[in-house]
């Protein structure tokens, strides 16, 4: 691992912050000891909920490689990817993450996790999370047309 990296990553949660765009978090992609993307969390600057360092750089990599698949890339987070970032990172088959905090320190500051922990592991009680499983046909007839689908590409 390259300190420079976290350092970067660093530089970028800084200057998010300091621009009032979010919170101390930032992100750097990189390939084959080269920065491929680096980014900053941008929930407040863009109103996006899902602006979170790591989302914002898989996206800006995927661009930059022209490709969702980001395998043989590393990830450097300043912080321990929450679980909507750790399901992006997966998706893009990132295999190896640093991060530079854990979630119990981000959570001494306000940015706790842990609810969206609990769901993951228990399922959501309905005052968190109102689900309801609507029998769908239409929905059900989508898969099958994606299954014949003959130019699908899978991801």
């Amino acid at each position: 691992m390259s300190d420079n990296f976290m350092d970067v990553a660093v530089e970028e949660a800084r200057k998010g912050m300091q621009n009032n765009e979010g919170g101390p978090f930032g992100a750097v992609i990189v390939k084959n000891g080269k920065i491929i993307s680096k980014a900053h969390n941008k929930v407040l600057g863009t109103n996006d909920p899902s602006a979170h360092a790591e989302i914002v750089a898989i996206r800006e990599a995927s661009s930059i490689l022209e490709n969702f698949d980001l395998s043989g890339c590393e990830l450097y987070a300043t912080t321990m990817p929450c679980p909507m970032c750790l399901s992006a990172i997966c998706w893009a088959r990132i295999r190896k993450v640093y991060y530079g905090t854990s979630t119990d320190e981000v959570a001494s500051i306000g940015f706790d996790d842990g609810m969206i922990y609990d769901i993951l592991r228990k399922g959501a009680s309905a005052s968190v999370l109102e689900k309801t499983n609507v029998e769908c046909e239409s929905c059900r007839k989508l898969l099958d047309e994606w299954e014949k689908k003959p130019d699908k590409m899978m991801y």
